[in-house]
């Protein structure tokens, strides 16, 4: 069971009512929380990755079928994830970035940061690893996340600059810039030179959008086309 998946059975084991997301009435594998019929595990990925993942994730995110924090955590074997709160840290998330192997970046637009924590490369220190901080949650949930946690306030903010559009069509922004978490993932391991992990991501999310979206509309799935036989070298 990897991160995500332990912090939705956590985040599942203290609801008072049951989470009830939109097709929630049809049977999902645990695994890939895509319909049986059109289920993702036999693509997913295997690749190592120098990085590491920190998914700080809003109340319900971790439930959501569509969300692809859970894609990070199948690919990159280090992912971490935390639910998010104003008032209650997780003490494991502190010891987390205090962990001296780590070299944490927090990526989120350098717009909303003082200009000398913004930085738009990565370079890490000998002796440490990148440590990827992403605030999983809907646009103005990420934005309240990013002001209101004084524990992240210290580290160096990575600005992205994608020159592509996203290309998530399960849950849209508002903003065409605005990249799903998957997206932002696969960037940050490309800046850090885990360029096979990067790869891997991009076209695992391709194939999660792909299965998700013909499972919603009740389409024939094809195994064979280009996304899935790119796949095949990561499998």
């Amino acid at each position: 069971m990897h991160a995500v998946a332990r912090l939705r059975a956590e985040r599942l084991a203290r609801s008072l009512k049951p989470f009830i997301a939109r097709g929630s009435r049809a049977e999902r594998c645990p695994a890939c929380r895509v319909i049986p019929r059109y289920c993702l595990c036999a693509w997913r990925p295997t690749v190592t990755a120098e990085s590491g993942m920190c998914l700080l994730m809003h109340d319900i995110e971790a439930l959501k079928p569509s969300n692809t924090g859970w894609l990070i955590a199948d690919v990159v074997p280090d992912t971490h994830a935390f639910g998010w709160s104003r008032t209650d840290v997780d003490e494991r998330l502190l010891a987390l970035l205090d962990d001296s192997q780590w070299q944490p970046y927090v990526v989120f637009p350098g717009e909303y940061a003082a200009p000398e924590r913004v930085v738009q490369q990565v370079a890490v220190q000998p002796g440490k690893r990148p440590l990827f901080i992403l605030l999983d949650a809907t646009w103005t949930e990420a934005r309240k996340m990013f002001r209101k946690s004084p524990y992240l306030d210290g580290l160096p903010v990575l600005s992205l600059q994608p020159e592509q559009l996203s290309r998530y069509q399960l849950r849209r922004s508002t903003r065409a810039e605005h990249l799903c978490t998957a997206e932002v993932a696969a960037l940050c391991l490309e800046l850090a030179g885990d360029a096979p992990a990067a790869t891997a991501l991009g076209g695992y999310f391709d194939l999660f959008t792909e299965h998700y979206l013909a499972a919603k509309h009740k389409r024939v799935l094809d195994v064979n086309n280009a996304s899935h036989r790119e796949m095949q070298a990561f499998i």
